[in-house]
C-alpha cells in the first residue's frame, strides 16, 4: 500500500536535510590561514570564513566621518564601512557560536591596515570598537583581557600613542626590526609581520637556500621567545613556499587565494 506524506512533513524533512548538510560542510578553522586584502573577494569576510581562515586583513581609511574599507581612495563607498563588512558580521558569528568565531575554535584576528593618518584613524577606531568591547581582546588599566577576536593595526601605526594608551581595544602589528632593535611587549605587539622580499630571494623554485632557511628560523624563534606570532606578506603563492613557512613554524600564512591555501593546508602538507 503506498504511503503518503503531508506537505508539512515533507517540508520538515527537507529542512532537516539542509541543516544537517550545512553542519556537515561547515568549515573547520585553519589557524595558519590569513586572508590578505580580504575585501577584494566577492563576499568580504564570509568567503574567508567559508574556507576556514582564522585571520583576515582589511585596508581602512578614516574619512573624517566613517572608517571605510578599500585599498585606494577611489575604491571607497559610503556603505562599505568597517562595521558593516567586518565588525557586525563577526559579532553575529560570535553570538551564534557561543562565544567564538568558529564553534570551540581559536581566537580570530582582524588585521586593519591604516591607509589614512595613523593618529586620527586610531582615535576613530577606538571609538567604533567601544561598541564591540565584549567580543574583543583588550587592555584595561594595563592588564590584558582575552576575547574571541583580536584587532591588530598595521600600515600607518601610531605605535607610541597606542603604547601609552592604558585602556586599548586594539594591538600593533610589528616588524622584524622590532625583534632586534627597539622591542615591544606582546601585549602591545602580538604579531610581527614584514615583506618577504625584504629578507628572502627564494621564490619557491628548487630548494630554499640554507642561509635563508636559517634566517627564517631565527626570526621565528626570536618572535616566539617574546610570545609573538609571525607573518610575512608578498610571499609567492606556491606550495613549496607555504610548506617552508609551516616547517619554520610561521604562524600566519598570507594569501589572496582562499581556495588554494585551504586545499593545501587540509590536504597538501
Amino acid at each position: 500500500m503506498p504511503r503518503f506524506f503531508s506537505p508539512v512533513a515533507i517540508a520538515f524533512a527537507v529542512l532537516a536535510t539542509i541543516l544537517v548538510s550545512n553542519v556537515a560542510h561547515a568549515a573547520s578553522p585553519l589557524p595558519h590561514a590569513h586572508a590578505h586584502n580580504d575585501y577584494w573577494h566577492t563576499q568580504p569576510l564570509i568567503d574567508a570564513l567559508d574556507h576556514g581562515f582564522s585571520s583576515v586583513e582589511a585596508d581602512v581609511f578614516f574619512t573624517g566621518e566613517k572608517l571605510l574599507v578599500g585599498h585606494d581612495l577611489f575604491e571607497l563607498r559610503s556603505q562599505r564601512t568597517l562595521q558593516s563588512l567586518y565588525l557586525d558580521p563577526l559579532r553575529e558569528r560570535v553570538k551564534q557560536n557561543g562565544g567564538s568565531v568558529y564553534k570551540d575554535g581559536p581566537r580570530f584576528m582582524l588585521m586593519i591596515d591604516f591607509k589614512s593618518d595613523g593618529e586620527q584613524t586610531f582615535k576613530a577606531l577606538e571609538a567604533v570598537l567601544a561598541n564591540y568591547r565584549e567580543m574583543l581582546c583588550r587592555v584595561e588599566s594595563g592588564k590584558l583581557i582575552d576575547g574571541p577576536i583580536q584587532i591588530v593595526v598595521s600600515g600607518n601605526r601610531p605605535i607610541e600613542t597606542m603604547k601609552e594608551t592604558e585602556n586599548r581595544l586594539c594591538f600593533v602589528d610589528g616588524r622584524v626590526e622590532n625583534l632586534t632593535g627597539k622591542s615591544y611587549d606582546k601585549n602591545l605587539m602580538p604579531v610581527v609581520s614584514d615583506r618577504w622580499t625584504k629578507y628572502f630571494q627564494w621564490t619557491g623554485k628548487g630548494s630554499m637556500p640554507e642561509n635563508e632557511k636559517k634566517q627564517l628560523r631565527q626570526f621565528v624563534d626570536a618572535a616566539h621567545a617574546n610570545g609573538q606570532r609571525v607573518r610575512f606578506w608578498a610571499t609567492p603563492e606556491k606550495d613549496a613556499v607555504w610548506q617552508a613557512l609551516l616547517d619554520a613554524d610561521v604562524d600566519h600564512i598570507n594569501s589572496d587565494q582562499l581556495e588554494r591555501l585551504e586545499e593545501f593546508l587540509r590536504n597538501g602538507k
